[in-house]
C-alpha cells in the first residue's frame, strides 16, 4: 500500500498559553501551557496517524528546537524525514482568551535552509514519490525559498501520478495553482486574496470556487470556520454546515479538514461522504485545546450531524 506524504517546509514548536482574558499592554497570568509540534503538514500527519493511515512527514529542521520537534514526532508515532539545516526551528505562540474564545497567534518567520540542503531534499523527495499515493503541501515557506517552490514539488509529484493537496496562501498558493494540484483548501480570506475581491455571500463564494475549478483544479475546498465549507468538484458543488461546538482553539482545524480529505481520497470514498468527514474533522479539532486533533472515533460518531447540500 502506498503512503501519504505531508511536507512542512517551515515547521514550528507551537506553544499554547491560556488566560482568563487577554489584556493588551497589561499583565496576563497564564492558566495553562502546552507544547505541540506545529506546521500544517505535521498537523495533517497527526490526524492521519489517528485515522490509522500510512503517512510520513517531510520537511526541514534545525538546532536544539529541531531535535525537540523530532522527539515530539516520535512520541506521536509519526514517521518523519526532516533535513537538517543551520539555525533553529521557530517557536509559534498561541494565546487563547477563555473569555472571548479567541486565539491570538504570534508566529516567528522561520529559518532559511541552505541551497545544498534544499537540493538534497528535492532529490530525495522525487525518489520518494515512487512509493507515494497522495502528497499534502501546506503552510508558509521559510525565508529564502522561492514563492513557486510548491509548484516545483507539485510538478515532480505529477510525473509519478501522485495527486497533490495544496493548503497555502498568497503567492505560494497562486504559483502552486499553476501546476494544477488535485485540490486546494483556502479559507475564505485566502480565497478573497486569490481572486482579488470580497466574497460576501455563499453565491459569490460558489462562483469563485467554480471559476478556479474550471481552471483545471479538480477539487476546490473553501473552509469557512463555524459556517462550514463549500466544495466545488466535477461531481458538483456542495455546501456543508457543521454541528454546533464550543470552540477552544481553531489552530489545526483546517489541517484536520485536509487530513480527512486525504484519508477519504485514499479510501476511495464518495464525494459527499468526503465533505462530511472534512467538516466533522475540522469542527471537532476546533473544540480541542492547543493543537490537539480529532480522532477517527470522534469523527465517525459525528458524520450524520453534518448537513450537506448539493447545490
Amino acid at each position: 500500500m502506498k503512503q501519504i506524504v505531508t511536507v512542512t517546509l517551515n515547521p514550528a514548536i507551537d506553544k499554547t498559553i491560556t488566560v482568563d482574558r487577554l489584556t493588551v499592554a497589561g499583565l496576563n497570568r497564564i492558566k495553562h501551557v502546552r507544547m505541540d509540534p506545529g506546521g500544517k503538514g505535521i498537523n495533517v500527519a497527526k490526524v492521519l496517524v489517528q485515522f490509522g493511515a500510512s503517512a510520513v512527514a517531510w520537511g526541514f529542521q534545525a538546532g536544539v528546537e529541531g531535535r525537540v520537534l523530532m522527539q515530539m514526532l516520535d512520541d506521536l508515532n509519526i514517521h518523519s524525514r526532516f533535513f537538517q539545516t543551520a539555525g533553529n526551528v521557530r517557536t509559534n505562540l498561541k494565546v487563547v482568551d477563555e473569555a472571548t474564545k479567541q486565539t491570538t497567534e504570534l508566529n516567528e518567520i522561520g529559518q532559511q535552509p541552505s541551497d545544498s540542503v534544499v537540493q538534497d531534499f528535492i532529490r530525495a523527495f522525487e525518489a520518494e514519490m515512487k512509493a507515494t499515493s497522495l502528497l499534502v503541501l501546506g503552510g508558509s515557506l521559510p525565508p529564502g525559498l522561492p514563492q513557486d517552490f510548491y509548484r516545483t514539488l507539485i510538478v515532480i509529484a505529477g510525473k509519478y501520478g501522485v495527486r497533490t493537496i495544496l493548503d497555502a496562501d498568497g503567492e505560494a498558493l497562486a504559483a502552486g495553482i499553476e501546476a494544477r494540484p488535485f485540490a486546494i483548501k483556502p479559507n475564505l480570506q485566502e480565497l478573497e486574496a486569490l481572486v482579488g475581491k470580497r466574497l460576501p455571500t455563499d453565491e459569490a463564494i460558489v462562483h469563485a470556487a467554480r471559476s478556479i475549478h474550471a481552471q483545471g483544479i479538480p477539487c476546490v475546498v473553501v473552509s469557512m470556520g463555524a459556517e462550514g465549507a463549500i466544495v466545488a468538484m466535477r461531481e458538483g458543488t456542495f455546501r456543508a454546515r457543521p454541528f454546533p461546538i464550543t470552540p477552544i482553539s481553531t489552530v489545526g482545524a483546517g489541517d484536520s479538514m485536509v487530513a480527512a480529505m486525504a484519508h477519504c481520497l485514499a479510501e476511495g470514498m464518495p464525494v459527499e461522504e468526503m465533505v462530511r468527514w472534512m467538516t466533522a474533522a475540522g469542527s471537532i479539532t476546533a473544540s480541542k485545546p492547543g493543537t490537539e486533533v480529532c480522532t477517527l472515533t470522534e469523527v465517525s460518531l459525528k458524520l450524520d450531524a453534518v448537513e450537506v447540500t448539493h447545490l
